[in-house]
């Protein structure tokens, strides 16, 4: 058995490898033994992928709320503008995507080795992808969907059957089941009424509990619906008006039940916390999407691992438009001064790659990190702002991702012969939640995204987020596996004697911010007080939740404020330069020789 480690800011990768001796989808009611339907006939069973999203979804910004989907910017008159970006996730891509559209110079800093942040992934030493998360992609990531088609990633979605999928101890699903002749809201009303992972009573009062939410108004008037939902995590001093997800659910006539069998999977996907922790803002933003948006809750994955199909496309499209990644050049300060009459404003960023260290010069500089990332690249002297001591108000929930790779088809409930031979795929392609296991969502890539991660003469590989990962950071990955396998087996009696020949295991240490009542407020908006420094992340101030769309969305807000100050940041450049020119020196701020990875 060979074992590897790989150590990032925050996480830590870890895995192991050992050999040992070498579909369908479910689409009735719960019971032990799924009724399925097969797919058509091929070496691998898989969906095809989508020829053009547009022709495939919904135009999302009709009579949606303004604030998650901004329309297109208007073309960009004022001076070109060089831009610095530090973090080469999905944030710091989207700003840099935006901006070069507007015909500015970008560079993107990052510490690491390889593109993505939280939707990285990297290939082993023997050649298996190692992704930071499982990534699935709901139908209302209209800005995520805008961009991928922009750099021309859409074709690399595969789309699921328009159901979320439960699985249950003992191997028994249950559904919410969309499909339905008429779209939102019939749709969804059909789902819950008819759901088997509820039971006749918690149903009917989730109904209740539902139809006084904000998510009626959201049908007539959806910028008023969403005003409803902010405003439940407005306050951040009164605690009167901060309200989990719980408390809000049965305080409409929800029960505990439903949210133990139905809504914690769906929170621990969403947020990575509980609904008893989570704020009612958060699952209610999603629920006004579902409700009013036929596709919003269809779910599509990549066709393989995020950094060819996702971070790939995109990095193309920065490339060939002039923009410059620059990978293991890590931050180590932000170098800044304040003038006399009380303005700060950056003079540039140090950075270091080995013993290589530069200073770094840009009209405007954008901090694209998520929460810990942020919190050490930012000045001690600045918590002095409101603004940025906010931010400390801010702390990342911590996660587990672990993959195992079977001898067998795991997810195959069906036919067990079938579970257990290789020529072909079988199982459920589709994202899959479980209230009975500490992963409360999971999937087989073999099945749903096969470019990588199906391998001939190999099973299942499957990928299980364990949420809330506080209890697995101490343990080692041997009894992380082995506590995963066990409750894989509870799930899936029928995979007993299949053998795990393959695993990993990704720690992060901070990954999405707890989005707990109350915190929404001390989200930081992407322009700052500091009049040449700005923010981006999923983190930040957008209406949507920390995720990928979130992400996406803080990158073309901060572009758009960019923009907005593009002649007051040629103008704070000239009175820098002029100030340099004065003093005889860029700056007279000693640098550290810590490097603050973000």
């Amino acid at each position: 058995m060979a074992a590897s480690s790989i150590l990032f800011p925050a996480n830590s990768v870890t895995g192991t490898r050992s050999w040992g001796k070498s579909g369908f989808l479910f689409s009735g009611r719960r019971r032990s033994v799924a009724q399925a339907v097969r797919k058509a006939p091929g070496s691998v069973s898989v969906r095809s992928a989508l020829d053009s999203l547009e022709a495939n979804v919904s135009d999302m910004s009709v009579n949606a709320p303004k604030g998650l989907f901004p329309p297109e910017p208007e073309h960009y008159r004022g001076p070109k503008l060089k831009v610095a970006i530090i973090g080469a996730g999905l944030a710091g891509m989207s700003t840099a995507v935006e901006l070069l559209d507007q015909g500015h110079e970008v560079d993107i800093y990052d510490s690491r080795s390889f593109i993505g942040g939280k939707v990285g992934s990297f290939v082993d030493r023997k050649g298996n992808h190692i992704e930071m998360g499982l990534h699935v992609f709901f139908g209302c990531y209209n800005n995520l969907f805008r961009l991928m088609k922009k750099v021309g990633a859409d074709k690399n979605l595969l789309v699921k059957d328009h159901t979320h999928t439960f699985v249950n101890k003992g191997g028994e699903l249950g559904e919410l089941d969309f499909r339905f002749p008429v779209g939102a809201p019939l749709h969804g009303i059909n789902a819950f009424l008819t759901t088997n992972q509820l039971k006749t009573y918690d149903k009917a009062r989730n109904a209740v509990a539902l139809a006084l939410s904000p998510v009626v108004r959201a049908l007539v008037d959806p910028d008023g619906a969403m005003r409803d939902i902010r405003n439940l995590d407005s306050h951040s001093d009164l605690p009167s008006l901060q309200i989990s997800f719980s408390d809000w659910f049965i305080s409409k006539g929800g029960t505990r039940t439903s949210i133990q069998r139905m809504w914690d999977p769906v929170a621990y996907a969403l947020g990575f916390i509980d609904c008893d922790n989570m704020s009612a803002r958060c699952m209610l933003t999603i629920f006004s999407l579902f409700a009013t948006k036929t596709e919003a809750s269809l779910l599509r994955m990549l066709k393989g691992s995020p950094d060819i199909f996702l971070s790939g496309p995109i990095r193309k499209y920065i490339e060939d438009r002039g923009g410059r990644f620059h990978l293991r050049w890590g931050c180590r300060q932000v170098l800044y001064e304040t003038s006399p009459d009380g303005e700060t404003y950056v003079t540039g960023l140090a950075v270091s790659r080995a013993t290589n260290k530069e200073t770094i010069k840009a009209d405007a500089y954008v901090a694209a990190c998520d929460v810990p990332g942020i919190k050490k690249l930012l000045p001690k002297e600045w918590r002095e702002s409101k603004f940025f001591d906010n931010i400390y108000e801010l702390v990342g929930v911590p996660v587990v991702t672990v993959q195992l790779r079977y001898n067998g088809w795991v997810t195959e409930l069906q036919d067990l012969e079938r579970s257990r031979q290789l020529r072909r795929a079988a199982g459920l392609d589709n994202l899959l939640y479980t209230p009975d296991a500490d992963f409360s969502c999971f999937a087989d890539l073999a099945l749903t995204s096969p470019e990588d991660y199906y391998i001939e003469g190999q099973g299942s590989l499957l990928q299980c987020v364990l949420t809330p990962g506080d209890p697995y950071m101490p343990l080692t990955n041997d009894k992380i596996i082995e506590r995963v396998k066990k409750q894989v087996l509870s799930l899936f009696p029928s995979s007993q004697g299949l053998e795990v020949t393959w695993s990993s295991v990704v720690k992060i240490g901070q990954s999405l911010y707890r989005e707990g009542p109350g915190k929404d407020p001390f989200r930081p908006d992407q322009k700052t007080p500091v009049k040449n420094f700005f923010l981006a992340g999923s983190y930040t101030k957008q209406d949507y939740i920390d995720s990928m769309e979130g992400a996406t969305l803080s990158g073309r807000q901060a572009s758009a404020f960019i923009c907005q100050a593009g002649e007051e940041l040629v103008a704070l450049k000239k009175k820098i330069a002029a100030i340099d020119e004065s003093q005889g020196s860029s700056n007279s701020a000693s640098v550290p020789d810590e490097l603050s990875l973000v």
